[in-house]
């Protein structure tokens, strides 16, 4: 049987691997699911990455998702002619509204509110981290900021301002374009930046929903407020993203470790995916190895066993995406046989399907099982096997429904496969075994345990049962 990874992958695309030949070796070496960077892509080059993933999966035979991530509310610094090189304590002015001072350095900042909603005192946080002032003054449209660390400042850089409650909208106009464009092309996911709250999530909800549209959301938890409203969040979310280049400007860095532990814990406890994010091999953008650091990093979001962890300048402009995709597999396989974290156990799903397919991951533990098979319309019973982290035996889940099959790439464990569903289930149980059979995925004489769904008199029910195939 083959050794299958449970924790997947997530690789962005950008000019070190958007060709058709770096997206088949990227999918050949692992990749589950891509993503499109809209703060850097355009629309005629994601209309051709889609074609190419979409290609690429076909023609490997290996179901892969496409996450579209929105660039957001980004409150960005102006253009410049020249960087502007700053020392501690120089004192700099930050305006709005095109208003310069008079008396120090003016840098631009497209966000008209900065000043109302930023108090004296407060840190303003520029480039990443790489730049910090501390504001002094606030006068008419402009702040005037002290300089606390040294660094070049060039055009429309990131902005971060720590524990203030900014007044952006959620989605930007930008955003709805872009989305628009998603639903248009089929992707999978939708990854929302900077929500704060669950209302955020409801209004590209509401998009979807009038759209008729079947794409997942998954939030990403940016700032302090997301951190806050997690459990909204979570409520109303697919799927969470920690976006840990923002979050940890956003926290203390000795605070991020256990928030992620907090974060992971949180959405695996509540059977809801969760993705670790950002920096994870970031030595790699222009080293073939890893640090040791970034190897424990890695390793630490499998043990949490999170659903997914992603790379992003280390494929989408590093040298080594296909070596960065290789490491990550690798740590992956050798974490997962030790174990995990184990926060599936302290689920207390309310729902009666949950609930079974919980019982049925025991059951198929207890016996030994070799698998596990799971089949499913909806997508549900897919993430409830998700939901309990089974070790040892493979989860398998099969769908009819060829939309959700590209979606069932996130959630931790399960692999799925696309199946046309007879009126029998008993014959359909007899045609996933099969299936498992050809594609080498089972040994004949195997133990599988299968939870299926049958319609009785009009009425729905699950039955668990153990088969040996073959």
């Amino acid at each position: 049987m083959p050794d299958l990874r449970r924790t997947k992958i997530i690789a962005t695309l950008g000019p070190a691997t958007n060709s058709p030949q770096m997206i088949e070796q990227l999918v050949a070496a692992g990749v589950n699911i891509f993503r499109l960077n809209m703060s850097h892509a355009n629309h005629e080059q994601v209309r051709s990455d889609v074609t190419h993933i979409r290609a690429a999966s076909e023609k490997l035979s290996r179901v892969v998702g496409i996450l579209m991530d929105t660039q957001g509310p980004a409150i960005r610094t102006g253009e410049r002619d020249a960087d502007l090189k700053l020392q501690p304590g120089q004192v700099i002015a930050l305006t709005v509204r095109g208003q310069h001072s008079e008396e120090f350095t003016s840098v631009d900042v497209n966000y008209d509110d900065l000043v109302n909603d930023i108090s004296v005192g407060n840190v303003v946080v520029v480039d990443n981290g790489n730049i910090k002032l501390k504001v002094l003054k606030k006068k008419h449209n402009q702040l005037e900021c002290e300089v606390l660390t040294e660094g070049t400042l060039g055009s429309r850089k990131h902005i971060n301002l720590p524990g203030v409650r900014v007044n952006l909208p959620a989605l930007t106009d930008k955003d709805i374009a872009d989305i628009e464009l998603g639903i248009e092309l089929g992707v999978d996911y939708f990854a929302m930046s900077f929500v704060r709250a669950a209302e955020d999530v409801q209004r590209l909800r509401a998009i979807l929903d009038y759209r008729k549209a079947p794409q997942k959301i998954v939030a990403k938890l940016e700032d302090q407020s997301g951190v806050r409203n997690v459990d909204g969040i979570i409520d109303v979310a697919d799927g969470i993203m920690i976006a840990r280049g923002d979050l940890g400007i956003e926290v203390p860095f000795e605070e991020l470790p256990p928030l992620q532990r907090r974060l992971v814990k949180r959405c695996v406890v509540r059977g809801k995916p969760v993705i670790v994010a950002t920096h994870m091999l970031e030595s790699m953008i222009n080293s073939p190895s890893p640090t040791r650091a970034e190897v424990t990093d890695v390793a630490n979001a499998v043990f949490e066993q999170a659903d997914a962890i992603m790379l992003s300048g280390e494929t989408s402009v590093g040298k080594y995406p296909l070596e960065c995709v290789a490491v990550m597999d690798r740590i992956a396989r050798r974490i997962e046989r030790s174990g995990g974290a184990e926060y599936a156990r302290l689920a207390k799903p309310a729902d009666m399907h949950a609930r079974i397919v919980h019982q049925a991951a025991d059951m198929a533990a207890d016996v030994n099982a070799d698998a596990m098979v799971v089949f499913t319309r909806t997508g549900r019973m897919a993430h409830h096997a998700a939901w309990t982290r089974l070790q040892g035996p493979m989860i398998y889940v099969f769908t009819n429904n060829a939309l959700l099959l590209n979606q069932l790439t996130l959630p931790w464990g399960i692999q799925p496969i696309l199946l046309n569903f007879t009126d029998d289930p008993n014959q359909t149980v007899h045609e996933a075994g099969h299936v498992l059979l050809s594609r080498q995925l089972i040994a004949p004489g195997s133990r599988i345990l299968f939870v299926t769904e049958a319609t009785i008199q009009g009425k729905r029910v699950d039955t668990v049962q153990i088969e040996t195939i073959g």
